[in-house]
């Protein structure tokens, strides 16, 4: 069987689209929009060309059903593993986050989960070693890094279960 053909199209303002046929002659894509949303489009059976189902997903929506189709240690929000057992893992302050607005020694996250942050990723921008009175936003998407138990419970104390 050869390997699964992706076709990615630039789309002007929008982002890329990528097709993707199926060993079953089915027709799939995705659209990544550039604000890091993604539509998912199952297209018809019967007619490769007619869309049967759309469905928009937000950026973190997208990441769970990444990590889903993928062995969690090939998750895309994982970064790398060590020999040492620590991780370093993307976590993304959901914009209902209680701590959406509030600085990030607030959160107490290093001292009740040993897991720091390393940076934090904002729009384009990236902030290296971001300090206690770093204000949080809805949004931003926080490099950690720790033991995989607590970088799991940062990840809880964002707001992402």
């Amino acid at each position: 069987m050869s390997a699964p053909r992706l076709r990615a199209t630039p789309l002007p303002g929008i982002g890329v689209q990528y097709d993707l046929v199926t060993r079953e002659h089915r027709h799939l894509s995705v659209v990544a929009h550039r604000d890091g949303a993604r539509t998912v489009n199952v297209y018809r059976a019967d007619d490769p060309d007619s869309c049967a189902h759309s469905l928009k997903l937000t950026g973190s929506e997208a990441g769970a059903l990444i990590d889903a189709l993928k062995p969690s240690h090939h998750s895309a929000n994982l970064l790398h593993t060590s020999d040492l057992g620590l991780v370093a893992e993307r976590i993304e302050v959901p914009a209902t986050s209680r701590w959406n607005g509030r600085v990030l020694g607030e959160t107490r996250m290093r001292t009740d989960t040993g897991a720091s942050v390393v940076a934090v990723l904002r729009h384009a921008e990236a902030i290296p070693s971001p300090a206690p009175d770093f204000r949080l936003v809805g949004g931003d998407t926080l490099i950690v890094i720790g033991t995989r138990e607590g970088v799991d419970a940062a990840a809880a104390i964002l707001g992402r279960e």
